[in-house]
Order: structure tokens, then C-alpha cells, then sequence
């Protein structure tokens, strides 16, 4: 009798704990990363209690959990669970719980802690990728004809690299006809589209850091008019795991962060953008009070990189797509030079997607600090094949890339050799093209 009891208890162990693993709907993903705290997301199915334990790899037997979350429908779902009993430069693994039930993967689960190294010897080399251009295809709601989006293999290369973080830079989804009039629709594509399994191991084993543009914050092009632009908001809240989602008064997705010796300054290129077609003497991308914070960032930054991070290129003269050139933004852009070149500020470093090719471009003028611009695009939406014909003359040589791809930035080297090598890929993990860049 014993041995049925028992039997029939590890039973329903069991089906308890595939229960639960079934409730996940997408995740688990690290957010943001500093030396004292991380942030893990998830999103189930339905409600439940979620939460997480983890552990330091070179101390596993001392567990520690982070705070624990219902998830609910007004929140669809979506959990951002908080580690804040790091120590800093430490590589930690975690088990996520659904109603009191470990899940297990069958790939890693893991985050880090930022290494404290100032006043203590060198920066810490680091990694981190970025691509811009996310399309899941579902028929029912695609386009007919060809299916935009394909190439998924592309995110598993992606986990292969192990960056320290990732940075997706807009069009991260691609909200459509029937999403982006309604709270309905918007969470359904974001839901959809982050359930993808062959995204779920890059998810679960690096941070994630995210901007939007125009196809996350509403219709192709959209700009500050879209009447429904704080309802993807809250869905970018609630779907991303960012250190912050505006910075003081401000609203919109625009956040910064540092990591080792560079600063990153998240801009955001939709909330107060003038519509492209008005006709205007005053015309901003970033609005007024952005361009002051972003200026005052620059200004201050020690860091020896400043990556200023933004949806539609920056440096390309095209005037082609929603470079900074087209439309009339051509004066903001000039302001933006002006300032960088008025307060001598060195290793600025843009980087862009949106026009679904990859290039590298550089502004250099005698006496001036260098200006470049990585623009990295797409990752598995459609390429764009007329990339080598647009006569941006800021190019690198051998830069442009129209197929698939992602970017890997790699800094390394002592404090005063630092070294930024950037190299792309395709969605087979197959280098393309690779450049240095070394600061001034």
C-alpha cells in the first residue's frame, strides 16, 4: 500500500510541475544590469504566483529569491521579478517557479552582474550585439503574397556569441493593420511574436536592453500625432525590462546606462517627432527637451565611449527613408554635429537600424572630433536589396550589407588602448565584414 501511495504522490508531483511549465507563455528574459541588481521577465498564459531563485555560479548552495508576482490581465500577464542581492563582476544561474513549481529548460538560464573596476585597474572587456528589424510571421494577419519575415535560425546564432547584452533597436515588432487601434490587438502581437521558440534560448541567457520606432509604436512612419501612442507605451513597459521608460518629466522610452567605460544613451525617435509630410521651420526627430537631456549627457559623460542609440540613421546623407536627412530633420541633425563639434566631445557613436541594411559611416572633418554611425538592419524582416545604390558619401568602403544579419560590438584592451571591433553576421552566424575603430 505504501508503494502505491507513494507512487501515485510522485505522480502527481509530476503533472503538477508539467502543469506549470505550461503556463509559461514566453521568457524567462534578464532586462537591465547593474553591479547591485538585475531584473528577469517573463509572461504566462494565465494568472499565477511567479517567482525566481538564483544563485552565484561560485557559491551555488546559498539560493536567494527574487520578489513574487501575480500576474493578471491588466498586465498581460508579464512579470519583471528583481534580483537585488548581487554582488557586482558575478555570473549568476536561475530556476524560474510557476505556482510553486521549478520549470526546466534545456538550454542555460543565466545573467551578470557588472564588474566595479574604477579606481581598481582596467575597464573589463565586454560584448554586446544589435540588430534592428524583428518580423514573425502570422499568415492570418501578414500581408498577402511572400512572407515577410524568416531567417530564425539567425537568433540561435545570436546566443552562440554569449554577449553580455543584446540591443534591439526598433522594430522590434511590427505592429499591423488589425494591432495598433486597440490595447487587444497590440498585446497580441507583442505576445505572439515573443513566444517564437527558436528566440527563447537567446532570451533566457543574456540582458536585454530595447528603443522602439515606428512599428512598435504604431503605423509605418507614425510620428507624435498617433492617437494610440500611450497604449504601446504601456506595452513597451510591460514587454521590455529597461532601466527606465522616460527620464524625469519626460515621456516616451528614452533611457541610459552605462557598462565598463561607455555610456549608452537610449534615444526615443517617435514620441515627439514631427510628422514627416508637415512643413515646418522648427521640425525635431527628438523634441526639445530630449535634445537638451541628450545634450547634457554628452557634455558630462567620462565615459571613452558614447553610444547614442536611436531608431533611422543618423549620419547618412541619403536623404533616402528616415534617415535624419530626409523630411526636413536635416537642421536638428546639423545641431546635434554642431554641438558635438562646439564641446569637443570624442567617441560619439551612433547606432541605428530601420532601413533593412547594414552600414558604417564616419563624419570627419580636420580639427573636429570623428563621428561615426553603426547601423545595423534587418534581422530576419525583409532585406533591403537597393542598399549599395543609396549614395551616402559618410560610407566605409565595403560596409553595406543587404541580407539578413546582426552586429557584434566588442570593446577591448587597456584604458588608454582601448579598441572597438565591430563585426557582422549573417543568419547563419558567417562573419561578413569587420572594422575597428579606436578612439581619439
Amino acid at each position: 500500500m505504501k508503494r502505491i501511495i507513494f507512487i501515485f504522490l510522485l505522480q502527481a508531483i509530476l503533472f503538477s510541475a508539467v502543469a506549470q511549465q505550461s503556463l509559461l507563455q514566453s521568457g524567462p528574459m534578464p532586462g537591465y544590469s547593474t553591479m547591485k541588481e538585475s531584473v528577469i521577465w517573463l509572461q504566462t498564459k494565465k494568472q499565477a504566483t511567479v517567482t525566481i531563485q538564483y544563485w552565484n555560479v561560485k557559491n551555488p548552495d546559498v539560493k536567494h529569491f527574487t520578489n513574487t508576482v501575480i500576474t493578471t490581465a491588466p498586465e498581460a500577464f508579464t512579470a519583471h521579478l528583481i534580483a537585488d542581492t548581487l554582488e557586482p563582476g558575478n555570473e549568476y544561474e536561475y530556476t524560474v517557479f510557476i505556482n510553486g513549481q521549478p520549470l526546466h529548460f534545456d538550454y542555460p538560464t543565466r545573467f551578470h552582474s557588472q564588474k566595479i573596476w574604477k579606481w581598481r585597474g582596467d575597464p573589463p572587456d565586454f560584448s554586446f550585439l544589435a540588430g534592428s528589424g524583428t518580423y514573425i510571421n502570422e499568415p492570418e494577419y501578414d500581408r498577402p503574397g511572400r512572407p515577410y519575415g524568416g531567417g530564425y535560425e539567425i537568433y540561435e546564432h545570436m546566443a552562440d556569441r554569449h554577449p553580455d547584452f543584446m540591443l534591439w533597436l526598433g522594430d522590434n515588432v511590427y505592429l499591423r493593420e488589425p494591432d495598433w487601434n486597440s490595447r487587444a490587438g497590440i498585446v497580441h502581437r507583442y505576445t505572439h511574436d515573443r513566444a517564437t521558440p527558436g528566440l527563447q534560448p537567446f532570451l533566457a541567457a543574456t540582458q536585454h536592453y530595447a528603443i522602439w520606432d515606428d512599428h512598435d509604436f504604431g503605423p509605418n512612419d507614425s510620428d507624435r500625432s498617433f492617437w494610440n501612442k500611450n497604449r504601446t507605451l504601456e506595452a513597451f513597459k510591460l514587454f521590455w525590462a529597461n532601466p527606465s521608460y522616460g527620464v524625469g518629466d519626460m515621456k516616451g522610452t528614452m533611457t541610459s546606462f552605462q557598462w565598463g567605460d561607455a555610456d549608452f544613451f537610449l534615444l526615443d525617435n517617435r514620441w515627439y517627432r514631427t510628422p514627416n509630410r508637415r512643413k515646418s521651420e522648427h521640425k525635431t526627430e527628438l523634441g526639445e527637451q530630449q535634445l537638451q537631456w541628450l545634450f547634457d549627457n554628452l557634455a558630462s559623460s567620462y565615459a571613452t565611449f558614447k553610444f547614442v542609440v536611436m531608431g533611422g540613421q543618423f549620419l547618412s546623407n541619403t536623404g533616402m527613408y528616415e534617415a535624419y536627412t530626409n523630411y526636413g530633420f536635416d537642421k536638428e541633425r546639423q545641431r546635434i554635429i554642431d554641438y558635438i563639434y562646439n564641446q569637443g566631445i570624442k567617441n560619439v557613436i551612433f547606432i541605428t537600424g530601420d532601413v533593412h541594411f547594414s552600414e558604417l559611416s564616419v563624419l570627419k572633418e580636420k580639427g573636429r572630433p570623428v563621428i561615426w554611425d553603426i547601423t545595423s538592419s534587418p534581422l530576419n524582416s525583409g532585406a533591403n536589396t537597393n542598399g549599395i545604390n543609396q549614395n551616402n558619401t559618410l560610407r566605409v568602403p565595403g560596409s553595406v550589407i543587404m541580407e539578413r544579419n546582426f552586429a557584434e560590438i566588442k570593446i577591448t584592451g587597456p584604458r588608454k588602448n582601448r579598441v572597438l571591433h565591430l563585426t557582422y553576421y549573417n543568419t547563419k552566424g558567417e562573419k561578413l565584414w569587420e572594422y575597428d575603430i579606436k578612439p581619439e
